[in-house]
């Protein structure tokens, strides 16, 4: 079934607009007609299963509320933070990461970033990456938006407060602790929430992990094989929703 963002969508009054692109999609490429059903999504949390009952031209059409879906199952709220790789593989990586559960992704710069980011192009390069953020919880039923922020620096984000206690860095240093270990610990402390800490295709600097520890992130490993940025970044959120999430 179609699927349509309506950011507060106005459910309880048992009709709803949808206008502009989404509408636009929905009639052009989806070809809906009147009498068809969809689902309604606001990027809150609700959804609701919807029939189209009219339209004005291909950019405006009402909808009825049909049926209120149930929210969807609690789950880890997990924090991705990321040094942005080179090629389109940001792309890849918010897409799988909004399929995978992710609540948050905060795009950095480090030392070894190979993708330099200029403060006129933060909010655009934001905004691409929101996009693609909404195609993917369009296509996999995720009724809640995760957060995309704008790029910002390695040390800008170490100083940040509003982070979750259990911090991770995904880490290829000798004394780093395994993910098992360090997820299973958080989850025995009551933590059900994480950061995922994963840096650039040349890793962090020394003086990087250091800084990061001082800020409280655990150096921990993924084990012998050394991964690429996005294979580690699949991993790592898999394996913080396999731990954290709730029974």
């Amino acid at each position: 079934m179609h699927r349509c963002y309506l950011p507060h969508a106005p459910f309880a009054s048992g009709m709803l607009e949808v206008e502009g692109d989404e509408a636009r999609h929905a009639l052009r490429v989806m070809r809906l007609r009147v009498g068809d059903a969809c689902e309604v999504f606001d990027g809150a949390g609700q959804a609701a299963v919807a029939e189209l009952v009219a339209t004005a031209g291909n950019s405006l059409m009402t909808l009825r509320v049909k049926e209120m879906l149930p929210p969807m199952p609690s789950v880890a709220g997990i924090t991705l933070a990321l040094a942005i790789p080179k090629g389109s593989n940001m792309d890849l990586i918010v897409q799988k990461a909004v399929e995978l559960g992710v609540s948050r992704i905060i795009p950095l710069v480090t030392e070894r970033t190979i993708v330099r980011v200029k403060p006129a192009e933060a909010a655009d390069k934001a905004d691409k990456w929101r996009r693609t953020v909404l195609e993917a919880c369009k296509q996999c039923g995720v009724n809640s938006l995760p957060v995309v922020e704008e790029p910002q620096s390695y040390k800008q984000f170490l100083q940040r407060q509003d982070i979750p206690a259990l911090r991770v860095q995904c880490a290829i240093v000798p004394h780093a602790r395994p993910l098992r270990t360090v997820l299973e610990a958080g989850r025995t402390a009551g933590h059900r929430d994480c950061i995922l800490l994963i840096g650039p295709e040349g890793d962090f600097s020394p003086a990087e992990y250091a800084e990061g520890e001082a800020a409280g992130y655990i150096p921990t490993g993924l084990g012998p094989i050394i991964l690429r940025v996005e294979t580690a970044v699949f991993m790592a959120i898999s394996a913080a929703r396999y731990a954290l999430d709730a029974e």
